[in-house]
């Protein structure tokens, strides 16, 4: 592998991370902007979906081949993953986020590669191994440790909205598990313009009937907070980190994308004044550990 390749997709991995990682913050300041789950949800994808359009037409055009293999069963599977992973569960994590912290949010969401593990050994019989049993202890002990902390500080909502995000990462386990195999067919950057696409398509359709526009809270603050989080915190980093993989392996892409829940805890005491105690160290400490010690056997 030439070294500068190497280095392009390494910074690709890192920028990735670092602007998915931004995605928690965005979301709370709309929310402190008077916005609720479902108003940005529904404009995060309006904004996304032109681009993500843009770029599926493009591949259309560019890849003929591609269009051959995308039967309407392979459609529908496709259809069916976009609003798995990416309705499903961006709207479940939306909900989390109304009533726990970024830092609870997103530690309970980086225990989806677990949930991936589990998933594989109950529907492809893939073997669960000690490691993937201690990795699973591991992460839970650190998120029970950081849900008791925020449940003592917190008056209502945490129970809920910690179950809310660890449903929105089982759902998107369940994506990223049944998405390899049309993955290995067409490749990572058709599979996520299409997925994306459709998401977004279900996004603006479902909630342009769901939202009562007349009780809606829209203001130049919700515009400006949501737009960056489907910009900086969706599109680009979702072609960065396909781009990544492309180069580096999902392997090595994954440890990088370990470094998310430190760059999302930093900017949670730093720009949302969140606290950080030594029951979120401790918390925090476990769940790497647990998502590390996956990271390790799957090398």
């Amino acid at each position: 592998m030439p070294r500068g390749y190497f280095w392009v997709g390494f910074l690709l991995a890192v920028i990735g991370t670092l602007l998915f990682s931004v995605k928690s913050i965005l979301i709370k300041l709309a929310y402190e902007a008077g916005s609720d789950a479902d108003g940005v949800m529904f404009l995060r994808m309006l904004f996304a979906l032109p681009i993500y359009a843009l770029i599926a037409g493009l591949l259309w055009q560019r890849y003929p081949g591609k269009r051959a293999v995308m039967q309407w069963p392979l459609w529908a599977k496709l259809v069916g993953l976009g609003f798995m992973g990416y309705f499903l569960s961006s709207w479940l994590d939306l909900k989390g986020l109304e009533t726990i912290s970024a830092q609870l949010e997103r530690l309970t969401l980086f225990t989806y590669p677990i949930m991936v593990a589990i998933l594989g050994a109950l529907f492809f019989k893939q073997p669960l191994t000690r490691k993937i049993i201690a990795a699973l202890t591991l992460s839970y002990l650190g998120i029970l440790a950081i849900y008791g902390e925020e449940a003592r500080m917190a008056e209502t909502g945490t129970a809920l909205g910690t179950i809310l995000v660890a449903l929105a990462a089982l759902s998107f386990a369940f994506y990223v598990l049944f998405s390899r195999a049309i993955i290995a067919q067409v490749g990572s950057l058709w599979f996520t313009s299409w997925a994306m696409l459709a998401a977004c398509v279900w996004v603006v359709v479902f909630f342009a009937v769901w939202i009562d526009f007349d009780s809606w809270v829209f203001n130049r603050e919700i515009l400006l907070w949501t737009f960056l989080l489907a910009i900086f915190s969706t599109v680009i980093p979702s072609f960065m980190i396909s781009e990544a993989i492309a180069r580096l392996g999902p392997a090595q892409t994954g440890i990088i994308g370990s470094l998310g829940p430190l760059f999302t805890i930093g900017l949670a005491v730093w720009i949302l004044a969140e606290p950080f105690t030594l029951w979120h160290l401790l918390g925090f400490t476990l769940v790497m550990l647990g998502v590390g010690l996956l990271t390790l056997k799957n090398r």
